[in-house]
């Protein structure tokens, strides 16, 4: 299994309240299974204190999606069945679940290369900014909604972004955990 990398400070707290709130987990309960006090969960929650060290991998290890059912399953054969360009990526983590072909059009290396590795290190500017203001626009509320971007190109050795505008959307799988979709969504004077 590779090595979760780059988790942003600014989705971990509240991506765990989400996930938290979500399961009926009280901080209490959360605090005790992590070996910590109830009022440092409340301030990773907040943003007001990041965990470290082995708290966040077992964090990071807590929220990292893992599509085990067949309805997580059907999930990653219709992405990568669709005909349009979509990839499927743990929301926590940015790692790579499923990717359409139309999606790898732009890509240098095979999926293999790519597959179940984050794919933060690819993010353009404009992908880097919306990141930083998920809360701003309400994705780690329990009903979050879609988010539609634009993009600029950039090119990276293993693949290319094109120009374009994103479409991303907050998916829960089967164990309450989520996945990002994200789909090229037509520009508005198409």
């Amino acid at each position: 299994m590779p090595k979760e990398t780059s988790v942003l400070e600014t989705s971990l707290g509240p991506s765990l309240r989400r996930w938290r709130v979500l399961n009926r987990i009280k901080q209490e309960a959360l605090a005790r299974d992590l070996g910590v006090s109830q009022s440092r969960v409340s301030r990773w929650e907040s943003g007001q204190m990041q965990p470290s060290g082995a708290h966040r991998l077992a964090i990071t290890q807590l929220l990292r999606v893992r599509p085990e059912t067949a309805a997580d399953r059907a999930l990653l054969d219709l992405v990568t069945q669709a005909s349009s360009p979509v990839h499927l990526v743990c929301d926590l983590t940015h790692r790579l679940l499923a990717v359409s072909t139309a999606r790898t059009e732009h890509w240098h290396v095979p999926v293999s290369e790519l597959m179940d590795r984050p794919l933060w290190r690819f993010a353009s500017d404009s992908i880097r900014t919306i990141e930083h203001q998920l809360g701003d626009h309400g994705w780690f509320e329990p009903l979050g909604p879609d988010i539609v971007y634009e993009t600029e190109r950039a090119e990276f050795a293993e693949l290319t972004i094109p120009k374009s505008r994103i479409r991303i959307s907050r998916l829960p799988l089967s164990d309450g955990r989520f996945a990002r979709l994200v789909r090229d969504e037509p520009s508005p004077s198409a």
